[in-house]
Order: C-alpha cells, then structure tokens, then sequence
C-alpha cells in the first residue's frame, strides 16, 4: 500500500471524495481512474498535483510520498 493510499483509507475517503477536496482547493476536475493509478504508483503526478494533494491530507504525507511511493515499500499485511 502506498502513502497516499494508506493516508486516504486511514481517513476512511474514498477516491471521489479526494477528488472533491482537490476541487475546493480550487484544481481542476481529477478523474478517479487517475488518482488509483496516482496512488497504485502505475501513473506519476505532476507535482503540483502532489503539492495539492499533501494539503488535502493536511501535510500528512509529502511530495516525495506521491511522486516516488517505489520508495516507501509496503510491508507484511499493507502489501494485500
């Protein structure tokens, strides 16, 4: 499980509902399909996209977690 993942189930958010914080932040409509591939680590996000992602997750996770998650290895029960 990557960070940004783990952040948003942590919180118990679904994909959509990241999808409409991003909005109030004022970033432009983010398909769902592409933040499960953001978050799967199959599709990089633009960094501002990150940057605006942390803020959704209230600095919780970090640019680096979104745009490199190979980096941050899951473990044990988290790889399911």
């Amino acid at each position: 499980m990557t960070p940004l993942k783990k952040a948003r189930t942590e919180r118990g958010w679904t994909l959509a509902d990241v999808s409409a914080r991003l909005a109030t932040l004022g970033v432009d409509q983010i398909d769902t399909g592409n933040l499960s591939r953001i978050e799967r680590g199959a599709q990089r996000a633009s960094t501002s996209l990150a940057e605006n992602l942390c803020r959704v997750f209230d600095n919780q996770i970090t640019e680096i977690h979104i745009l490199y998650p190979e980096r941050f290895p899951c473990t044990g029960e988290e790889a399911a």
